[in-house]
């Protein structure tokens, strides 16, 4: 899969160093993933990802102590980073509009 928007990634783990390693370990499996639908998706991460409406989906980042929503176009094979934050910061937030 194509992930659109690494640099915000990059943002967030230099503010918060301790979600770098998980980030990245996210972020190469999402590459080298060949997605069809969600099915692959809950195969991939099992209970560490949600699905919400317009194909976002929900990982729990760093034994949940980070959230990332993305959207993913399977047709495109891609997966646009919409938000990651903090629990805290992840509550003030919808995330089927994000």
């Amino acid at each position: 899969m194509n992930i659109i928007a690494k640099r915000t990634l990059k943002q967030f783990w230099e503010k918060h160093p301790q979600a770098e390693a998980p980030l990245m370990v996210w972020f190469a499996a999402v590459s080298r993933a060949q997605w069809d639908g969600p099915g692959d998706v809950k195969a991939a991460f099992g209970a560490n990802v949600d699905f919400v409406a317009d194909n976002r989906l929900i990982f729990d980042i760093g034994g949940n102590k980070f959230r990332l929503i993305v959207r993913v176009a399977y047709r495109h094979r891609q997966v646009m980073v919409k938000f990651i934050g903090t629990h805290a910061e992840y509550d003030r937030v919808d995330p089927a509009t994000i």
